[in-house]
């Protein structure tokens, strides 16, 4: 009977569920399934994981030494996607590594379905990830911190949480993913961390300082004046700014 194991869509759920799949059913058929995403199947015995670290950590282990750090960074980020499939297509893609002669170019063999797919995924994750450090935009609210609003369709925010630290290392300011409800948040002088399950305040996210107001009227008065209406080009302006990035940019709120 096929073994279907439930686990939560965070990196440390599926990694657990990973972990037991692959300890129970390495040579045998497995799926990994999103607590609350899954449809029910005949003729499988359904398991449910608790995240566990130690099992997510001994799992990362294991794919960094026989798979490789390059192999590992394409699973990191496919498991970040929208997919519901992810997790079974990362089990298999783990198993087919076992039938090469060098596990450690197992991305190479794209000719798999779900190592394709896999490899697909990541470079999905990878490329909405780095919109993402271009088109965020901070709002400086009146209690001094910078604040954001995403939608993306995939968990990014571990993504671009390296970069802002980099260019912002001495400012408190947060990210909010309103597509899964959950804070990038970093303290100055000290490393970012993730919140789950939070809302944000909605009156303080809007009271944005009087700079950031005098600044936002700057900004729009620059592309007002730099523009020329005649040259007014929508659909080029979309290819390079699509429009599901536009939310939570100040310079397009009107």
């Amino acid at each position: 009977m096929r073994q279907i194991y439930i686990c939560t869509d965070t990196i440390t759920g599926l990694y657990s569920a990973l972990h037991d799949a692959w300890r129970d059913c390495r040579d045998g058929d497995a799926g990994i399934e999103i607590r609350g995403k899954m449809q029910q199947q005949l003729f499988c015995e359904y398991q449910t994981v608790e995240e566990c670290e130690q099992k997510a950590v001994r799992l990362e282990r294991m794919i960094k030494r026989y798979l490789g750090y390059n192999a590992y960074w394409d699973i990191y980020h496919a498991l970040l996607s929208e997919d519901g499939e992810k997790g079974t297509a990362v089990f298999r893609t783990m198993q087919e590594s076992r039938r090469i002669g060098d596990s450690r170019r197992i991305m190479e063999h794209l000719g798999n379905p779900d190592v394709a797919k896999v490899f697909a995924l990541s470079r999905s994750v990878s490329g909405e990830a780095h919109m993402y450090e271009e088109f965020i935009r901070f709002r400086e609210l009146k209690n001094g911190i910078l604040f954001s609003e995403i939608t993306p369709k995939s968990q990014v925010l571990t993504c671009v949480a390296d970069h802002f630290s980099d260019r912002f290392p001495l400012e408190n300011w947060m990210i909010y993913d309103k597509t899964h409800c959950v804070f990038l948040i970093h303290k100055a002088g000290a490393k970012w961390r993730l919140v789950w399950g939070e809302q944000p305040d909605r009156e303080a996210a809007d009271r944005v300082s009087e700079k950031e107001m005098e600044y936002e009227r700057l900004w729009k008065g620059f592309f007002e004046s730099a523009a020329i209406t005649e040259r007014k080009n929508l659909k080029c302006q979309q290819n390079h700014l699509p429009l599901r990035y536009r939310e939570g940019m100040p310079e397009m709120a009107d």
